[in-house]
């Protein structure tokens, strides 16, 4: 099962073909060969990349 690498919740949905959202802390997360590009949903819509809050190891896929 996928986890959120930032609260590592599992209330994970998928809200396209690559795309997740995390339930629980309301971030944005895609699939890039095998590694998770994570973003924070702004207010307009937009999106805030928070790749670099985390590590390599961090962002790799466990599903």
């Amino acid at each position: 099962m996928m986890r959120c690498p930032n609260c590592n919740g599992k209330d994970i949905g998928k809200i396209g073909t690559q795309n997740y959202y995390c339930w629980t802390c309301f971030i944005e997360m895609n699939v890039d060969q095998d590694k998770l590009t994570v973003h924070q949903v702004e207010a307009d819509g937009s999106l805030s990349s928070l790749d670099d809050l985390f590590s390599e190891d961090e962002r790799k896929i466990e599903w």
